[in-house]
Formats: C-alpha cells, structure tokens, sequence
C-alpha cells in the first residue's frame, strides 16, 4: 500500500503527516466488506471490462485519427485547426480514462496490459515515473493537505489553500485562473517533467519501487524526443503550412487537452465544500485515511452520461480516492454502497449534482482564496 509510503522526507528534513488509526466504529473496515462482496456476489473483476476495452478504441481514436488524417491529406489550415481541437479533446479522454487506470494498475488484470496503458502518457506529453509519484503517492495519500499534496502548489500565480501565502496579484485569480488551466499539460511537455525528475530522485521518491536516477533520466530525455519528433518535428517535414502555424496548432492541442483536464481536476478538490486540513504540531491528522478522503474530496455531475463516460470516472472521485485499486469503470455501482455507509456513519459525502453547479464552487472558492486575510493581532 501506497498510504504510508514514507514518513520521514530525506531531501527536505521533515516528518511526512500521520493520519490517525483510531476508527472505533470501523467504517472503513464495513465499507470495504460492502465492496468486496458486492464483487464477490457479482462474480466480477474490480478491474476493467469491455465496456472500458471498447471504449479505449473510441477515445484513441478521437485522439490518433485526426493526426493522420492532417499528415495524409491535403487540407486547408481550417480544417487542420478543427482537427487539432478535436485531437486535444481525444488527448484528455485517453489521460482520464486509459493513463489514468493504467498507472493506478487497474485497467486490466494483467500488469503488462496495465503498463502499456499507463505508457500512453508519453504520448500525452507526460511521463509515468513522476505521474506516479505526484499522483498515486502524494495526492491520494496527503489528499488537500498544505505542503505535501502537490495538486494545492500552482506556485505562487495561484492560491488554492489559506495555508498558502497570499500575494497582490491574487485577488484576480477568479479571472485569469481559468486561461492558465490549459497551460497544464504544455508545461509537462516543456519544463515540468525535468523539474519533477530531479526533485524526486532527489527527494528519493517512488512508486512500489525505488528507481534508477540513470534510467530515469535516460527514460525522459528518449521519451520526450520521441514525443517531440512525433508532434513537432514530423509536421515540419511533412506539412505545407509555416513553422510557427504548426507551433500554434501545438499549442492550440495542448491547450484544449489543459482547460478539460485541469477543470475536471479542479472539480474534485478545490470547491467549497471540501476542507483543506492541516497536521497538528506533532504532525498527526485529525482522523483516519479513509475518513480524510470524505473531508477533502468531491463528486459532481454523476448522472450525467456523458460525464460519467467521458471524464474516466474522475466525477466519482469520492469513490476513486477510497479505492484506488479499482477500475473507474464500477464506480457508479459503487457510489451507492459508499454513499450510504458514510450516511450510516454520519460522515460526510460531498457532490455537486451538475458541472454547472462545481464550476460554480470553484469559482466562488477561487474567490475567497484571492481576498487577502485579515491579520491576526
């Protein structure tokens, strides 16, 4: 298990938070009893199925075809642009729904199926190592908590947290937020990465298992030149259009595939309902893992099809943060025996009922966040 991955930091010299082991009416002990035997009854594997298989074809599809189409024929550069948008939209359906189970190793029962698919993010501009790590060790372990989920740091252009410092410039955050979320994946393909090799080898950070910092760095830099010639380099050669309009469709791709997935992202854990908990000066948390996950995430939009179809389960993130392990593809079932336990328990559930209304809640939030604090005496 991921959850106690490391207590002490050896690069930064601090004590890793401490979530509690007190749970004396044992709800997540019920609750995964209720799960496991709602897939013991069903006969069921917890991971994906065929409805996840051909729905991989399609999103891959969405997301390969038009490029092909753009290298193969002669179009005019509207056209083109259309098929770079729709392209940027495939390139977020394959990160939330194939990348996305893939590396959490639960898209199929076999691990080198599961290694193919969480590969897809080189593809994507990405890279598995520091994706594991970010994602699968500190977000779903420290879920919202200051100075150790990463998904609060936006550096200091955004402020997602009190416990983050407050700056002038972001009391205009609720504005331009929103046109820097599709920045987010061209900076994995530019500059982040790098930053996120060095600083976790340094930091000795992995997933499972320790990594080679040789072959890591080797894995990035064949990678990204892989990538690079893919999306770059192979349209220079073989396109009739100028250098700097195929940077644009680049960008314009990049950008699409950013403002889906870092707005669906967003939806999860930076809204009003959900709380940002701090560890106590010995460094312990309030409550257990599992009843943390309830505090700081949320669910929107779960009966919509679409949504549900399209985002990889990512509306369900209540359900993906308790269980990790299993295939987005099960969540909605699951969401009924969740819900009810914590209802049972008298802990919290938070969901939004339609996008709309999430959006709503982070904007609101963004807001609260740009007010600069009053001062204490």
């Amino acid at each position: 298990s991921f959850l106690l991955f490391y207590l002490f930091d050896l690069h930064m010299h601090k004590v890793l938070p401490k979530f509690s082991n007190r749970d004396p009416k044992k709800f997540f002990r019920i609750l995964n009893k209720r799960v496991n035997n709602y897939f013991s009854e069903n006969n069921i594997k917890r991971t994906g199925n065929w409805r996840l298989y051909l729905k991989s074809l399609i999103i891959f599809g969405v997301f390969i075809i038009p490029y092909f189409i753009i290298m193969f024929f002669d179009l005019n550069q509207w056209t083109a642009l259309g098929l770079i948008i729709i392209t940027g939209i495939g390139m977020a359906g394959v990160g939330m729904n194939i990348m996305h189970d893939g590396n959490h190793g639960v898209f199929s029962s076999r691990k080198w199926v599961n290694k193919l698919m969480g590969s897809s993010i080189y593809i994507l501009a990405g890279n598995a190592y520091n994706w594991q790590v970010q994602h699968n060790v500190l977000h779903h372990t420290y879920t919202n908590i200051h100075g150790h989920d990463e998904d609060l740091d936006a550096g200091r252009i955004l402020r997602f947290s009190e416990h983050t410092k407050w700056k002038p410039h972001h009391k205009f955050q609720h504005i331009y937020s929103f046109l820097l979320y599709g920045l987010m994946t061209i900076n994995w393909a530019i500059v982040t990465d790098y930053f996120q090799t060095k600083r976790y080898i340094k930091r000795k950070l992995s997933f499972k298992k320790f990594v080679s910092p040789m072959k890591q760095w080797m894995n990035l830099i064949f990678t990204k030149t892989l990538y690079y010639s893919i999306w770059i380099v192979l349209p220079l050669i073989y396109l009739d259009f100028a250098w700097w309009k195929i940077l644009l469709g680049f960008f314009i791709m990049h950008y699409t595939a950013g403002i889906i997935l870092s707005t669906i992202f967003q939806l999860a854990h930076i809204v009003e309902k959900v709380e940002m908990p701090i560890p106590n000066k010995s460094h312990d948390m309030k409550n257990t893992w599992a009843i943390h996950q309830l505090f700081t995430t949320s669910n929107f939009s779960t009966k919509n099809k679409f949504m549900n179809w399209f985002s990889g389960g990512l509306n369900f993130q209540v359900e993906h943060h308790l269980f990790p392990n299993i295939s987005h593809i099960h969540y909605k079932k699951l969401s009924e025996i969740v819900k009810k336990t914590a209802n049972e328990f008298r802990l919290p559930y938070n969901e939004y009922k339609t996008t709309r209304e999430a959006i709503k809640s982070h904007f609101l939030f963004l807001k609260s966040m740009a007010k600069k604090p009053i001062q204490s005496a």
